[in-house]
């Protein structure tokens, strides 16, 4: 399970915009990006020369804390991402898009990824009717997800159905709140992937 030691909020206001990190808060009126959209710090106010170095490295950093990853992790999917076929960029998007954590969350059945992570950690997760605890799972075409028996009782999974799932579910998943099962119907082309993410800038950054 990856760590990140800074607040969540405090990380989307460094990247000035939502990453979505704190559940439902993001949502709701006491968002803090909504009423502090600057970035944090007693330095925050001084102005930041935005190279082109700069701008890629914190479109990197950006797409780390979205889907929660740390640097060799991240730099483990571009190097998975380099040696297939098709677009670099395109292909690291649909590799973490594809991740069992980020489809538990957008199946809704977790009101944000670093819940979804415990809920798989803590075996409460199953694909195709069998646990799998690695959040890091790459799932395929035609497998489905859903949540253990005997976790829809739980806290985490109690939250996400009553809040009826936080975001629109994408156009290559379905899923069935009710019964906390879910099936990723087809592999997404870029077109159907909502992450906030310009790939094709991390892809200049690791290609100089």
């Amino acid at each position: 399970m990856s760590l990140v030691k800074e607040a969540a909020c405090r990380q989307c206001r460094r990247e000035k915009e939502k990453l979505f990190l704190k559940g439902q808060k993001c949502f709701s009126d006491k968002c803090v990006i909504e009423k502090k959209p600057g970035p944090p710090g007693q330095r925050a106010k001084r102005r930041v020369m935005e190279t082109e170095y700069y701008t890629q490295l914190r479109e990197k950093q950006k797409a780390k804390k979205y889907y929660g990853l740390l640097e060799r992790q991240f730099s483990n999917y571009y190097k998975k991402a380099v040696q297939k076929k098709g677009i670099t960029g395109e292909i690291l998007i649909q590799l973490l898009e594809t991740r069992l954590d980020n489809i538990v969350y957008l199946m809704g059945f977790a009101t944000s990824r670093a819940q979804t992570r415990q809920l798989i950690n803590h075996g409460h997760v199953l694909v195709d009717g069998k646990k799998v605890d690695i959040a890091s799972y790459q799932v395929k075409e035609g497998q489905e997800i859903s949540i253990a028996p005997g976790s829809s009782e739980i806290m985490p999974v109690l939250e996400a159905k009553e809040s009826g799932g936080t975001i629109n579910i994408p156009n290559w998943l379905e899923s069935d709140l009710e019964k906390l099962k879910g099936k990723i119907i087809r592999f997404p082309e870029r077109e159907d992937i909502q992450a906030p993410i310009n790939e094709q800038i991390i892809v200049e950054l690791y290609s100089k």
